[in-house]
């Protein structure tokens, strides 16, 4: 195997007249004379200097955009604008061709949704070099955070008989053959004949299971696939998507939300440090796109302001009551501009209200406390009733600018009384969940814990604005391609 250096290290080498050998893929080709090549180390290209006098026409002909090469070469100082490095190529190899004429990536601007159409070949571009690379970086800062904190990272089934959210969106994982399906007396598909011997779907969280390994380790946790069957065809849902779901014993929802803030600062930090080529790449795209849209439309914040905006602020927190007093006497809601119009306590906050929370009210992120019971899960722990007897759960949301909900997270119901009391109310089975319930039977403790869409969070930090842009291969109604 031949050794070869990347580009990355090339583009930042004080070391010239050096022999190396550089590979990568054709970017442009000008003049017979210029390769830009890209391997993918970084998003820079490197020059390759072509003596085409010295060059069979066959090889050049097969320089073509997209193409796998392989040059040795000496490292020589550019004498051209906006590059320091030169390789003065002495032999070319072709590792792979690419027909110029079928090769949908030509050097120009394309799409995003010419470039959704072709996602495989998407990562060769320089916007989804940088996203992909701060979703990398993303990742592995999650875990280092944790790992500091000495949680436990748990894989949590994929499969699960159990809906933790209770929404019922799920998909169904099944052997049974779908034309003949086994039938019980009463006409039923009888599941008992199926693989696990029970209806079972793909899990649309690990929070349940995560909060049996908190009562154990104490602090956990989990970074996997969810999945939900909502037929939602937004810039805002997939149908397959990655969580991130720690649960902690002996906390309260004051160290729920500290544990939250502490990590979203920690993470954005990170990608900063550690991601300042993508980063302002993707700064400065947004800004051109920003200049095409008219002045009302345009963001007061770029990315990078939009990201210190978050670290540079304590996040502001407050409960829905006192949310919704705002949000009622706010101005788009007295002139009717909102487009879901707050008129009473017990409304679901939609993206708007929480954005106008966010970034015109507050300006600074906030976390929204004490929600009302009917409109959060049977798992959250019940607060008293307050003075005029209206129900809610120590719940917390944490609300970004440009995005809204950024985090869902909650205090645990411990008492078993309280949660099969509120099981009762929700005809959710006892007997489905006994081992759940076995954590409330046997030494039960206060415990709290959140759930963060990764997306989200790679949609934040790169300032892309469909979420199909920041996932591999993204799965929603009516696409499972490539």
């Amino acid at each position: 195997m031949i050794k070869r250096e990347k580009v990355k290290s090339l583009l930042e080498t004080t070391e010239f007249d050096r022999e190396v050998t550089v590979m990568g893929w054709v970017r442009t080709f000008r003049n017979n004379q210029f390769i830009a090549i890209n391997d993918g180390s970084c998003m820079g290209n490197i020059q390759i200097v072509v003596d085409f006098n010295q060059t069979p026409e066959e090889l050049l002909k097969r320089i073509t955009t997209g193409a796998a090469i392989a040059i040795k070469g000496t490292v020589v100082e550019s004498l051209g604008k906006g590059q320091k490095v030169d390789i003065k190529a002495s032999s070319i190899e072709i590792l792979g061709d690419s027909d110029a004429e079928k090769f949908p990536l030509q050097p120009k601007k394309h799409s995003l949704e010419f470039l959704r159409e072709i996602a495989h070949l998407r990562f060769r571009t320089n916007t989804f070099n940088a996203v992909f690379k701060v979703r990398h970086a993303l990742a592995f800062a999650i875990h280092q955070f944790y790992n500091e904190r000495g949680f436990v990272y748990m894989h949590t089934p994929v499969i699960t008989a159990s809906d933790a959210e209770g929404a019922g969106e799920m998909f169904k994982v099944t052997t049974l053959d779908f034309d003949n399906p086994p039938r019980t007396d009463d006409g039923k598909v009888d599941f008992s004949e199926d693989f696990f011997a029970r209806a079972t779907n793909l899990t649309v969280s690990g929070q349940l299971e995560g909060e049996l390994a908190a009562m154990a380790f104490g602090q956990i946790y989990t970074f996997g696939p969810t999945f939900r069957a909502e037929n939602s065809n937004t810039t805002r849902h997939l149908a397959e998507f990655w969580m991130i779901e720690p649960e902690v014993a002996f906390a309260d929802l004051e160290d729920n939300m500290q544990l939250a803030e502490d990590m979203m600062k920690y993470v954005i930090t990170y990608a900063l440090e550690n991601c300042k080529d993508e980063i302002d790449f993707l700064n400065n795209r947004l800004l051109e796109e920003e200049k095409s849209k008219p002045q009302n439309e345009r963001s007061e914040l770029s990315l990078i302001d939009k990201l210190k905006f978050c670290l540079d602020n304590e996040f502001e927190r407050l409960t829905y009551t006192e949310a919704i007093a705002i949000l009622r006497s706010s101005k788009p809601n007295q002139k009717k501009q909102f487009k879901y119009l707050i008129d009473k306590w017990g409304a679901d906050l939609q993206s708007e209200h929480e954005r106008y929370l966010v970034e015109k009210h507050f300006k600074k992120p906030v976390i929204l406390t004490d929600y009302p019971a009917d409109i959060k899960s049977f798992y959250m722990r019940q607060n008293e009733p307050d003075a005029e007897g209206r129900k809610t759960v120590a719940a917390m949301d944490i609300l970004f600018p440009g995005i809204g909900e950024m985090i869902g997270g909650s205090q645990r119901e411990e008492r078993m009384d309280k949660l099969t009391q509120r099981m009762d109310e929700l005809n959710i089975p006892q007997d489905e969940l006994w081992w759940y319930l076995d954590t409330r039977r046997f030494g039960t403790a206060p415990h709290a814990g959140f759930g963060l869409g990764f997306e989200r969070l790679i949609l934040f930090v790169t300032g892309m604005t469909n979420i199909r842009d920041v996932i591999a291969f993204p799965r929603f109604p009516k696409n499972a391609e490539f």
